[in-house]
């Protein structure tokens, strides 16, 4: 059984027209809501094994956030690919990670993320930024991870939902 935790990027910032989208960074309200999601990974006993981010300047800091927040001492990899991934590219992503990875942290971007949530579970959520969806799925390795696959949507917080 693997545990795959989606979390869509905090809030970022549409102050400076001049930055490329891939280099937004996070604005107040993201800088306070990606702790809280830490909070809640520590305090659920939810800390993940990996954390896999996509590269964009704003959910590498939610990723950072997070990890400061929660105690998470594992690795981060940023990933390029998940910048703008559809579902297939963020399946692709994990499906090369390592079995004794039992709980992994995606963070990247919509629509692909809902769309993946959806495709994983057949349910659909709207993710607002900052939103962390805990799903279960029936596998023993990650390289067997597929568009198929049918996963048990365990829990969806929202940060506004969160306590500080």
């Amino acid at each position: 059984m693997k545990t795959l935790l989606i979390l869509r990027h905090a809030k970022s910032s549409w102050r400076d027209s001049e930055l490329a989208d891939h280099d937004r960074p996070l604005n107040k309200r993201g800088k306070q809501d990606a702790p809280r999601i830490g909070n809640l990974l520590r305090h659920e006993d939810l800390v993940p094994d990996l954390i896999v981010s996509s590269s964009a300047k704003r959910a590498h800091k939610t990723a950072e956030l997070v990890i400061e927040a929660s105690g998470y001492e594992g690795e981060l990899r940023l990933d390029d690919e998940l910048y703008a991934a559809d579902p297939e590219g963020i399946l692709d992503a994990l499906q090369s990670l390592a079995d004794d990875y039992e709980r992994v942290m995606v963070i990247g971007h919509n629509p692909g993320l809902e769309e993946l949530l959806e495709l994983l579970t057949g349910e659909w959520q709207r993710l607002p930024t900052a939103a962390l969806a805990q799903v279960k799925l029936r596998l023993d390795s990650w390289q067997d991870l597929e568009e198929d696959t049918q996963g048990k949507l365990v829990n969806l917080w929202l940060p506004r939902q969160l306590a500080d």
